[in-house]
């Protein structure tokens, strides 16, 4: 076996353990919340979190831990606080969104997946402290179990390679000429949905998606793709909602969830780490059916028009990540 052949072997290894990590990560994390009661215990973005920590123990996040275990949490007491202030509302949803990206520039952290830490109390109707104490219980946990896999697999880590698009997607964005783009595209999804009667067209994964689509569109790797997002995003919508079905909510389901999601990205060929925290949805909101499904598909392709439409007319960055 040739030396790069033989790198490209650690890097597949160091892959499968990652994924098979994060697996059993969330479904401990969901027995807990079946055991305590406490449903957020399972906070849908920890399987976006979570897989990349372990997938990529190089990256920016597992080499953060104080900032993963703690930016989700500061977010989601904004977002309860907001929650138990006002009514769901585009002043509500503007001031949620708005803090979280907030919070995130002041800790001066890199964590975007708060930014759903701190709308899915207002999109859920969630008012209860024990939201963001929840929070802190899978993000302190994911922090301490990051470090100690960091060191079991120290000697692959230099098998990775440094400085990928993924460290680029995970640092603070350094120009906002796209915030009017991001901001018209959320007050145009709001609109869809109190039109249609469809809240969860603007779910709180959409939002940290859209984010990333934005801010980092040169570097993406579903802005590269992104016909290929709204298939990910509702293909693994609905297999979170069928397995809650069949299973119930606990671990299995979870695990199972989680697993197809995987499936999903490696056979659309693109790499979407929030979008596995859509298929949790399901875990945590009232009622999970069919119209959940529907709707992630349609707020994901109104992105992907918004996205495009953008690049058309306006000097956004193209991406130029090559497609897997």
């Amino acid at each position: 076996m040739t030396s790069s052949s033989a790198a490209g072997q650690r890097i597949l290894n160091l892959l499968i353990l990652g994924e098979l990590a994060s697996l059993l990560y969330l479904g401990a994390i969901a027995q807990a919340a079946v055991l305590t009661g406490v449903t957020y215990v399972l906070f849908p973005e920890l399987a976006a979190l979570a897989y990349d920590v372990f997938v990529r123990p190089a990256g920016v996040w597992a080499k953060s831990p104080r900032m993963l275990a703690v930016t989700p949490v500061a977010t989601a007491c904004v977002g309860t606080l907001i929650a138990r202030s006002m009514p769901y509302g585009v002043v509500s949803v503007a001031l949620s969104i708005g803090c979280a990206m907030l919070v995130i520039r002041l800790l001066r952290s890199q964590v975007a997946p708060a930014i759903s830490a701190a709308f899915l109390p207002l999109a859920l109707g969630v008012t209860s402290w024990w939201y963001p104490t929840s929070i802190a219980f899978g993000t302190v946990g994911l922090a301490l179990t990051s470090v100690a896999y960091r060191r079991a697999v120290a000697s692959h880590i230099t098998a990775v390679p440094v400085g990928d698009t993924d460290d680029e997607m995970e640092r603070a964005p350094l120009r906002y000429a796209w915030l009017p783009i991001f901001i018209a595209f959320l007050a145009a999804v709001f609109a869809l949905g109190a039109f249609t009667g469809l809240r969860l067209i603007l779910f709180p994964p959409l939002v940290v998606v859209a984010f990333e689509m934005f801010a980092h569109a040169e570097v993406c790797p579903w802005a590269a793709r992104p016909f290929a997002l709204p298939l990910a995003c509702t293909s693994i919508a609905a297999a979170g909602v069928g397995l809650v079905d069949v299973f119930g909510v606990g671990p299995l389901s979870v695990v199972l969830t989680l697993a197809a999601g995987i499936a999903a990205l490696r056979l659309l060929r693109v790499h979407i780490p929030p979008a596995l925290a859509i298929g949790l949805l399901p875990q945590v909101i009232a009622v999970a059916d069919w119209r959940f499904t529907v709707s992630v598909g349609i707020g994901t392709g109104l992105l992907v028009a918004t996205f495009l439409a953008a690049r058309a007319l306006m000097p956004l960055p193209r991406p130029s990540v090559p497609a897997p």
